[in-house]
């Protein structure tokens, strides 16, 4: 059985990949967040129709929940109708 000794400068060497690999997860996600909503800008998710409309949680989960707006549950992901949110927002303004 062979013995391996780990070193201080082992354990920095492995935190800084550790945090390198844990970066560049976060930037692909990301990026294939804002491309698949550039791409398909029909459905959006929850935070971006909240920053759209200026609105909290609560006030969105109430538009579902009341049906003045279209959605889909995908893997508990809430996505919203683009269209239907500008629909609303235009009714509101009237």
């Amino acid at each position: 059985m062979e013995v391996s000794l780990i070193t201080k400068e082992d354990l920095q060497e492995f935190r800084i990949q550790l945090l390198l690999d844990i970066e560049r997860i976060i930037n692909e996600k990301m990026k294939f967040e804002s491309t698949s909503i550039e791409t398909n800008p029909e459905w959006i998710r929850s935070k971006a129709v909240r920053t759209f409309m200026n609105i909290s949680a609560a006030t969105l989960q109430n538009l579902r929940v009341t049906g003045k707006i279209k959605f889909k549950k995908i893997l508990g992901s809430y996505y919203y109708n683009l269209d239907d949110l500008k629909k609303l927002f235009e009714h509101e303004k009237r």
